[in-house]
């Protein structure tokens, strides 16, 4: 059946509503980032305005956003890989041996306000000699990303039909043989997702980098705050650096969102 007039013309203009909710603020970002501060304040200049590199140019030579860069990707990066060789191992006991008061661990420590843990783990790492490394940057973050590789290959395992590991365990793999060679080669599509996630939310962590890090192990949200003084805010500079550190993400996540749907929805296949 065909969907009638009323409740097409309804659904374009919902969802042309929620795009200019999600898009507005982005389109605004980008267009600012290419105005002056007086521009930015001049409500007639919204849309027409003499576009200017300065605030980039001050944000990649002046605030030493390169560096700031590399950091972030060093972060992401070492906690993702981190994350996925320890969680891949945990997600396949517990989806294939029914642990499910790990699994509530787990979940549990998915739910738990990071913010809860700063304190804690200031004086522990400071008592430690860590705080300021790029180590204890990449713990802190692997408490956000090690619990939802594990959620999210958990159900990406359930889906996988248990017969081909029965049958390498019969031609004599042990539990370990049969993981590496069955169920990894076929595990792909989750593994990238949660690979993708994993460093999207290690690279937008701010909270864990602005306590447990120092000048020389800034990251990118982190170093953004440099823009805002006490007396003034400089929203070009500011809208810059945000742009910067949005659109790298954003275009992972446009060219990858397919590995990511079927990564998310494989669990919800089972049965």
């Amino acid at each position: 059946m065909k969907p009638r007039p009323a409740y097409r013309m309804f659904r374009v203009v919902a969802l042309t509503f929620v795009m200019l909710m999600l898009l507005a603020p982005l389109i605004w970002m980008i267009a600012a980032s290419f105005k002056t501060n007086v521009d930015i304040y001049d409500p007639g200049k919204a849309l027409a305005f003499s576009p200017t590199m300065d605030n980039y140019a001050k944000v990649l030579q002046q605030a030493n956003y390169v560096e700031f860069i590399v950091n972030s990707l060093w972060v992401a990066f070492a906690a993702t890989v981190a994350s996925l060789i320890l969680g891949l191992p945990a997600a396949y006991s517990m989806s294939r041996f029914n642990m499910k008061k790990s699994a509530l661990v787990v979940l549990m420590a998915r739910v738990i306000p990071g913010v809860s843990l700063l304190v804690p783990w200031y004086y522990v790492f400071s008592n430690l000699k860590m705080v300021g490394g790029f180590g204890v940057l990449i713990i802190s973050h692997m408490f956000v990303s090690l619990p939802l590789v594990v959620y999210i290959m958990m159900g990406y395992f359930d889906s996988l039909p248990e017969d081909l590991e029965e049958a390498a365990l019969v031609d004599g793999l042990t539990h370990i043989g049969a993981f590496r060679r069955i169920t990894l080669p076929l595990s792909v599509p989750g593994i990238a997702t949660a690979g993708i996630l994993s460093f999207i939310f290690s690279w937008n962590n701010f909270m864990f980098a602005l306590v447990l890090s120092d000048a020389d192990t800034k990251t990118l949200p982190v170093a953004i705050f440099d823009f805002v003084g006490y007396a003034s805010i400089d929203w070009g500079g500011l809208m810059a650096a945000t742009t910067v550190v949005t659109l790298p993400i954003m275009l992972i996540a446009l060219f990858v969102q397919k590995y990511v749907v079927s990564g998310l929805t494989a669990g919800a296949t089972k049965g």
